[in-house]
């Protein structure tokens, strides 16, 4: 092969190679492009959502405000409930203490006569007699007893220069008595007693009445004695 004819040979090639190179980069700007395609339409769709998406949302947050309300209703349901069983604790243990605190009021009115019978025992004793020691012994008797029903809450009802009062007092008679005014409490017949504000037995008085006002037959009859 001679010179000329090998030229000509390599022009070919040279040829040849540059159109497949010229093939290739085609090939790979067209894929390139066919990427950069996909890659947007991915952003895309990232940015806007998967389909379905604001609907699958607004449901989400529907579903999230009912379970907001039902937690508040519960919470609500509970505060109640844990308020009714304080009040419901409280109920029982005042209960309780009224329960133990009067349990034994009926012991206690019982032992109200045997007071009035060691009252009226010192107040008729006669004065000569208070040095004997038998006389000392009951007393001392008395004096413990008062300390007993004391330590349990009796107290005795106060009647000196107090009015009437239904609520812890009975009227044995009504009396016109100089001196006093209406309703108010003259003597007192049997004493009572009050456990812890409670009336355990009420006091025997005896109560002031106004006097009847003079009528015109009274006057009249004055006025003809008088004559």
């Amino acid at each position: 092969m001679n010179r000329e004819e090998k030229n000509v040979e390599i022009q070919a090639d040279a040829a040849e190679t540059g159109e497949e190179v010229d093939g290739a980069t085609a090939e790979v700007e067209q894929q390139a492009e066919i990427v950069e395609q996909v890659e947007a339409k991915e952003i895309a769709e990232r940015e806007e959502g998967p389909p379905g998406a604001p609907e699958e949302l607004e449901s989400l947050q529907g579903e999230l405000e009912e379970a907001q309300t039902q937690a508040a209703e519960y919470l609500d349901g509970w505060q109640r409930t844990q308020a009714e069983f304080s009040n419901y604790k409280k109920r029982q243990e005042a209960e309780r203490v009224h329960v133990t605190k009067f349990a034994n009021a009926t012991l206690l009115r019982k032992l109200l006569p045997v007071m009035d019978d060691f009252e009226r025992a010192m107040a008729s004793r006669p004065s000569g007699l208070d040095q004997l020691t038998w006389c000392e012994g009951v007393s001392l008797i008395k004096h413990k007893l008062d300390a007993v029903l004391e330590s349990e809450g009796v107290e005795p009802i106060e009647v000196a220069g107090q009015t009437f009062d239904p609520r812890y007092h009975e009227a044995v008679t009504h009396e016109e008595v100089s001196g006093y005014e209406d309703g108010q409490i003259i003597g007192e017949v049997q004493r009572g007693y009050t456990l812890d504000d409670r009336v355990l037995r009420p006091a025997l008085v005896r109560v002031a009445k106004a006097a009847a006002p003079e009528t015109e037959d009274n006057n009249d009859t004055s006025e003809e004695n008088e004559e």
